[in-house]
């Protein structure tokens, strides 16, 4: 890939929706010629949609990275122009004039109070149903001042909206604040503390205080169970959340778990998380679910039936990440095939995610880990540190904490560990499924196809 699309594609992923990224963006090929860029789309269908609604923050993007507005061009590729058959339409490429662009502004390392970010979320576009109302009330209420209480807690277990909700608050916050230009920070609770670590190592402790203390009127804080067992990042965070508290500034706070399920954290600390308003997000029900997809097909501008919404609905009961997963796939297999979107095509890509509603128990977890990565019970069990054993028991506890209602001291006598080590398991495996890293694609094919093998071990013999 050039390196210079490569970049283009960076600015694009954090300045339009996500979901518009994944499915007209990423197939994408390009070629840049001078003062040409050519982008080469799967299909006809593709080229159009993209020229007829992209273009302009294509060519924004790409002024950033090659101080110029190029001529865009985006154009179906002939090796599969030839599938739509004889009638069909050439492929015309669009030339635009180049237009005076305005800079794309991305998160970048500004002074205190000037730090910009782009929210992919908001309001608007957040599905309230029974099991996340309560957390959506609360939001709405830190922002319109009506829940008497300048702190809230979010927990919920991975993909139900978490981080929706906070980019949601931090757009509305930065437009309803009393100040011209408020001061926001929001960050993870490992980034938080890789920069405290940073600044200790460089001398630089006062500015870090400065920042994060005296100059922030709103901080969102995700994953702040990373800071679990680390009593140094625990002081520093607890005089943070202190000072921003006493000033009157807003501190929002999320994690997977709940602030009783924490260990090895400072009592004051713990009181701190619970000072505010706690709001638990709970799965959704089928309502909701159906209520996400066709919000998220009308995002991708791309339109679905009642019945396919249903049909994804009724199946996939795990996330709102599994709902978005399986939906941008069958966008996907509908334009690669030039198709609508059919009851038909969607069994089809059902067929790569759980056939079924159910839930594994321990049992079913435990079974299906080993046969996958190959070890015994016993070797889970263990007291063994290779990597391949321990990220194996990582995935049972992220499991058992997904499919199952064990508090996670059960899950970890299962496994002869303390109650510490499994919220640490969980922790790193959540990490790198958010990160996407090789290792995190992994762990999450293996999460999906838990739910598979669960159906299969659960369907009544032939």
């Amino acid at each position: 890939m050039d390196t210079r699309w490569q970049e283009i594609s960076e600015i694009l992923q954090n300045s339009i929706n996500p979901g518009l990224f994944t499915v007209w963006i990423k197939p994408l090929k390009a070629n840049i010629v001078d003062q040409e860029l050519t982008l080469i789309a799967p299909n006809e269908f593709v080229a159009v949609w993209v020229r007829d609604r992209l273009k302009n923050e294509i060519r924004e993007a790409a002024q950033t990275v090659l101080g110029f507005a190029p001529n865009l061009s985006v154009l179906a590729d002939r090796s599969r122009v030839s599938d739509a058959g004889p009638g069909a339409a050439k492929p015309a490429p669009v030339i635009g004039r180049p237009v005076r662009a305005r800079q794309i502004p991305l998160p970048v390392e500004a002074k205190p109070g000037n730090r910009l970010y782009k929210w992919k979320f908001s309001f608007s576009d957040f599905v309230v149903g029974p099991s996340n109302e309560l957390a959506y009330a609360a939001a709405k209420g830190l922002c319109e001042k009506t829940m008497g209480a300048d702190q809230l807690f979010l927990s919920s277990t991975p993909g139900l909206g978490k981080t929706h909700l906070l980019q949601a608050l931090g757009q509305a916050l930065s437009t309803v604040c009393n100040r011209k230009n408020p001061r926001i920070e929001y960050l993870s609770g490992e980034e938080f503390a890789r920069r405290w670590l940073g600044a200790m190592q460089n001398r630089q402790l006062e500015s870090f205080k400065d920042r994060y203390r005296d100059n922030v009127d709103i901080l969102l804080l995700e994953d702040i169970h990373f800071f679990q067992g680390k009593q140094k990042m625990q002081d520093e965070l607890l005089a943070t959340i202190r000072s921003l508290q006493d000033r009157g500034s807003k501190v929002v706070l999320s994690s997977s778990f709940l602030p009783r399920e924490l260990k090895d954290v400072d009592s004051q600390l713990a009181s701190r998380f619970c000072s505010g308003f706690l709001a638990v997000i709970d799965k959704p029900d089928f309502e909701t679910r159906r209520r996400i997809l066709m919000r998220k097909a009308d995002i991708f501008e791309y339109p679905l039936s009642d019945n396919v919404a249903s049909l994804l609905a009724d199946r996939l009961t795990s996330d709102v990440r599994q709902l978005e997963s399986c939906l941008q796939n069958l966008i996907l297999k509908a334009k690669l095939l030039n198709q609508g979107i059919t009851p038909e095509l969607a069994e089809r890509v059902l067929e790569n995610y759980a056939p079924q509603s159910m839930e594994l128990n321990m049992d079913a977890i435990i079974e299906f880990i080993c046969r996958s990565y190959d070890l015994s019970e016993t070797d889970l069990s263990s007291r063994s540190r290779q990597r391949r054993t321990v990220q194996a028991r990582n995935t049972a506890f992220f499991l058992a904490r997904k499919h199952t209602e064990l508090s996670l001291k059960d899950i970890g006598s299962r496994f002869n560990r303390r109650h510490s080590t499994v919220l640490k398991g969980i922790s790193n495996v959540e990490r790198e499924m958010q990160l996407e890293t090789p290792l995190g694609r992994q762990l999450q094919n293996t999460v999906d196809l838990a739910g598979r093998y669960g159906a299969q071990a659960s369907a009544p013999p032939e």
